[in-house]
């Protein structure tokens, strides 16, 4: 009789999706994909939920190989020496291979306040919970009644900022540094000129930093006091515990740490991929666009180690950000290989369409994989060859585990 292989994959985002299908590739593979919701989350569409333009979900039927076994469940521990996971329910599931794709979440904010006070938006339920607090303030209302302040000026809040000031809301955008961090100086003002013609207020530098957050105002490191029906926090994202709960080596924020090929530095069988992976202590942007060859690459390592093979390292290739500003208008900021933008970008109406074009091509990709595994390819010469420079120094008592022939 054929001897199987079970892989189960944690997490069915743009990472854990992927990976998913390109395991599919083998026949002698089972393939066992937990997740908390059983629907796919389009995590860059959650600012167009908020503002009542897209739903920012998709059935797995559509995504998902029909191969794939789904389980709606969440996994509470992993026991990695007898390769079992135990999920909330109560239920385990047995495995030869794991990949841990459990992406981010809303970091845990320090600033007194936020947690009571502000809302969220980096998952599903976060952003439907915004949505019906924002019906209950009517952008018609008085000014004060209705102000909303977005806290956080990287793509989440610049987006959601576009999005809440284009239906008629009296939007601040709130950052303790540079609007839009990542841009190069000339998409950072395309995207200030944007702002400022659907009338979002934008208050930047060091004392636009948030000191406290009430439940009407909002409070800056310079003395200044907002009034906020709502307060949106987009600053940062934190990572689910899973990983250091199960007794397996983090980075400092809580990603699986591995080497150059998606690896646990603690065992051979556990393979991250996406938002939740640390490869060399050298993490790459939180992101979509990385998630996508992340899982990929994750699933190669455990296809190449199931055949017997040594698994390569990984190779990803960045090619910019992409920004929507309203329906009408976007950035898209151009980026070098290693993830450092110039001073190239497009605007207006044809930035918004790329950036739709983007949003619909994720989900085309996911289904395209699922029906032809093997897609998504990140050739070796467009790698990052400063990334290469770098790990000869950055953590060199980071090393592949050694093989388990078992």
């Amino acid at each position: 009789m054929k001897q199987h292989t079970a892989v189960v994959v944690v997490g069915g985002g743009y990472a854990g999706v992927t990976a998913a299908n390109r395991l599919t590739r083998r026949d002698d593979v089972t393939v066992t994909l937990v997740n908390p919701r059983p629907t796919f989350v389009e995590r860059i569409r959650l600012h167009q939920l908020v503002g009542g333009s897209d739903d920012a979900v998709v059935g797995y039927d559509q995504v998902l190989a029909g191969r794939v076994r789904l389980v709606v469940d969440t996994v509470a521990r992993i026991d990695v020496p007898a390769r079992r996971l135990t999920l909330t329910t109560g239920g385990s599931l047995d495995y030869d291979y794991l990949i841990y794709a459990v992406g981010s979440d809303s970091a845990d904010p320090v600033v007194p306040g936020a947690a009571e006070f502000a809302h969220p938006l980096a998952t599903l339920e976060e952003a439907e919970r915004l949505r019906q607090v924002l019906d209950a303030a009517p952008a018609d209302a008085a000014p004060t009644d209705a102000a909303v302040t977005v806290v956080g000026a990287g793509p989440t809040g610049i987006e959601t900022a576009a999005e809440l000031a284009e239906q008629g809301r009296a939007v601040t955008l709130v950052q303790g540094g540079p609007l839009g961090p990542y841009l190069h100086p000339t998409g950072r003002r395309a995207v200030a000129a944007r702002l400022a013609e659907l009338g979002v207020t934008v208050l930047d530098g060091s004392g636009a930093t948030v000191t406290q957050v009430t439940r009407d105002a909002v409070r800056l490191a310079d003395g200044r006091t907002l009034p906020s029906a709502v307060t949106v926090w987009t600053v940062g994202f934190g990572v689910p515990d899973l990983a250091a709960r199960s007794g397996l080596s983090t980075d400092a924020r809580g990603r699986l740490l591995t080497d150059e090929t998606l690896t646990s530095v603690d065992d051979v069988h556990v393979v991250a991929a996406g938002d939740s992976a640390a490869p060399s202590d050298l993490p790459f942007r939180m992101s979509c666009q990385a998630a996508g060859p992340l899982g990929a690459h994750a699933a190669d390592t455990v296809l190449r180690r199931i055949a017997g093979e040594a698994p390569e390292p990984l190779a990803l290739l960045f090619v910019g950000q992409c920004l929507s500003l309203g329906r009408g208008a976007g950035v898209v900021q151009f980026a070098r290989r290693d993830d450092t933008a110039v001073g190239l970008h497009l605007g207006g109406r044809a930035g918004a369409r790329v950036k739709e074009w983007v949003c619909r091509g994720t989900v085309s990709q996911l289904a395209f994989e699922a029906r032809r595994p093997g897609l998504l390819t990140v050739p070796r010469w467009a790698g990052d060859g400063r990334r290469r420079e770098l790990l000869g120094t950055a953590r060199p008592d980071v090393r592949p585990v050694a093989e388990d022939v078992s």
